[in-house]
């Protein structure tokens, strides 16, 4: 699973996830991808499903990039343990995604097998998502 090779702290806040993503919202090396519609976590599971899925589909056929990465480290205090004595060890890492925010690019393949890649991809991952391509959000951008 993704994580980061070291981090300066073990153990973050929350946070909150307000507003739409301003950094990722555009398709930077594919040609279509799968845009989050609704904030949330995403774990490093739920990642790695997604790349098998679009790899599996596209059979040696052309490129994936996953464009988030999981940063942030997310705890958990173990069963049956009562109140108080710290916070819990971290059991596993998120990426924090905001809605208008590219997840996965693909290229080098059709157009029809890549949409239906990216949409096997979006059944794995717990927000709504919408397909993009590179034109639309061009075209979204001049109006």
């Amino acid at each position: 699973m993704l994580m980061p090779k070291r981090v300066k702290r073990r153990r973050q806040f929350r946070g909150r996830m307000k507003g739409d993503a301003h950094k990722g919202n555009m398709i930077a090396y594919g040609e279509y991808g799968i845009m989050a519609l609704e904030p949330s976590w995403i774990t490093s599971n739920q990642i790695e499903a997604a790349r098998v899925a679009m790899t599996r589909y596209i059979r040696r056929g052309g490129q994936v990039w996953v464009d988030i990465f999981p940063h942030k480290p997310v705890t958990k205090k173990p069963a049956e343990t009562r109140m108080g004595s710290g916070k819990g060890s971290p059991e596993y890492w998120v990426a924090v995604v905001k809605p208008g925010r590219i997840m996965f690019e693909i290229a080098g393949v059709a157009e029809e097998v890549a949409r239906e890649a990216l949409r096997l991809a979006a059944h794995k991952l717990p927000v709504k998502c919408k397909i993009v391509s590179r034109a639309d959000l061009a075209e979204g951008g001049e109006e």
